[in-house]
């Protein structure tokens, strides 16, 4: 990324002389949004409602997880679009399969399950000079970042994209980073598709121990320009589009003046709603509350299936990380008033839907905690009182039979061990769990044909597989076990079933 060619040129470079002392503009989450639409909409673009996140024409994707996914097929057929150009604000899960930021999320400045993405796309209206005329425009009017603070990226072949920056809009040569494809040409994944070069917008927090960590990339213009085919060559588009990509989380932290996504207004108020404690656990808490209320707004409900089946571990895990900050009853459900406080005047639908959600929540919720408790209870009963007072010792069966039948994870095994002074043997647990997980990958891996591509199918088992694994490596996560996923080929939606051994 960046760092490579830092190191390159000059360890720093120069504030340029157009720099201007206008302090940065003080917008909350929601004001960001108003300013992002109207702005395109003056700019004759269409603004249209965010997609829903569960995806009603891609059966290759779990969950909408970009904002160009609802528009994928106007890339390739951009005369079929209904508007030249339109904006949007989309609302994003990243939560299995490749696009997946579950294991980072409160444990990172940026990562989340739900976000928001800004974006504005052009099916042929203009080209990537006007792109980045507006984008620019954009973050100094209406943002007003101070033009010192920002450096762009490139890709070094895309000599129009530099010729833009440093002609038209003024940069001096040392904001200027020229890069490889890894970092700046942009496909749909490793397969055939709509592809191009991209340019990338990045803030100096003025923080870090690397270059790296100092740059935060906060939004990516992609020129859709050609057409990568199943071969791998590249054949220019019948007619060049522009896809481009802002989250809203990270550009509300750079605009209120903050290290950390969850100290944004709307997200702070819910991690501080949580009480005391670990923030990680807190950071967690909120974030799966966005995620499970939005979902469970569109129609998804907890299952052992599909999607429903990753809500339902979003709530569980959710519920682990209110036991680590010692919270014994329900965590998501007395919160969904200061989410819909937080949000609901962008999204009307939490209004809507409070009493389904609610609902849903707090009685998931509850059963999951009733699973909790029956562990305790067969703990103390079929392993403390039947072996008596000698041996003191809870064997790993023992724990692998709590954990794998009856979904109680292995940590709060230790820590009621631990409290009756009884020790733990966790490391023929783990033997145990590591050659259950082998056997049930090899048994997920045959009967869902990975790699098999026929009718976009394989495309789904692949990255439902990659969730297979995910699960069962999570930590925060305790349920029955999770044994595989089964793919119906018949399902026009592509339905995903989970299988459970409970």
């Amino acid at each position: 990324m960046l760092s490579r060619l830092v190191r390159q040129r000059a360890p720093t470079w120069r504030a340029p002389t157009h720099t201007s002392n206008r302090p940065v503009a003080t917008l909350s989450t929601n004001e960001i949004r108003q300013r992002f639409i109207k702005f395109f909409e003056a700019h004759n673009h269409t603004a249209l409602a965010s997609a829903a996140i569960v995806p009603s024409n891609d059966s290759t994707l779990l969950f909408t997880n970009a904002g160009m996914v609802p528009f994928k097929q106007f890339f390739r057929h951009p005369h079929t679009a209904p508007h030249a150009a339109v904006t949007s604000i989309q609302k994003c899960m990243r939560a299995g399969g490749k696009h997946n930021d579950l294991d980072q999320v409160g444990y990172t400045p940026r990562h989340h399950t739900f976000f928001e993405m800004l974006g504005n796309f052009s099916f042929g209206a203009y080209d990537k000079r006007q792109a980045i005329r507006l984008a620019w425009a954009f973050v100094r009017e209406e943002l007003r970042l101070p033009v010192n603070r920002l450096r762009v990226s490139v890709l070094d072949a895309d000599d129009e994209a530099y010729s833009v920056w440093r002609d038209d809009v003024k940069l001096e040569a040392e904001q200027i980073v020229r890069l490889g494809e890894a970092d700046n040409f942009w496909t749909m994944g490793h397969g055939e598709g709509p592809c191009g070069p991209c340019t990338e917008l990045f803030w100096d927090t003025g923080r870090g121990h690397s270059e790296d960590d100092r740059w935060l990339e906060f939004w990516n213009l992609v020129f859709m320009q050609h057409y990568r085919a199943a071969d791998g060559q590249l054949h220019p588009l019948e007619r060049p589009c522009i896809d481009t990509g802002m989250g809203l989380e990270r550009v509300a932290s750079i605009v209120q003046g903050v290290d950390n996504n969850y100290d944004t207004d709307e997200l702070r108020g819910l991690v501080g709603a949580i009480g005391q404690g670990g923030v990680e656990f807190r950071r967690i808490i909120a974030d799966h509350l966005r995620a499970s209320a939005f979902l469970i707004a569109e129609g998804v409900h907890p299952a052992s299936t599909g999607r429903g089946y990753v809500l339902r571990r979003i709530i569980r895990r959710a519920v682990r990380a209110g036991r680590k900050l010692g919270m014994r009853g329900a965590v998501l459900a007395p919160l969904y008033g200061r989410l819909e406080a937080a949000m609901g005047a962008a999204y009307p639908e939490l209004a809507a839907s409070r009493a389904v959600v609610v609902a849903v929540l707090a009685a998931e919720e509850d059963a999951f905690l009733r699973t909790l408790d029956k562990g305790l209870a067969l703990l103390e009963t079929r392993v403390f009182a039947a072996q008596g007072t000698d041996a003191k010792i809870v064997g790993a069966q023992d724990v692998f039979t709590l954990y794998d039948t009856h979904g109680f994870p292995a940590d709060l095994t230790q820590a009621i061990a631990r409290d009756h002074g009884w020790a733990v043997d966790i490391d023929g647990f783990e033997a145990l769990l590591q050659r259950s997980r082998l056997r049930n990958r090899e048994r997920s891996r045959g009967e869902l044909g990975v790699g098999d591509n026929a009718g976009g199918g394989g495309a789904q088992a692949a990255e439902i597989a990659a969730v297979c694994a995910e699960w069962q490596n999570d930590e925060l996560i305790c349920d029955a076990r999770f044994c595989g996923y089964d793919l119906d080929p018949e399902a026009r939606d592509g339905s995903v079933h989970a299988r459970m051994l409970a």
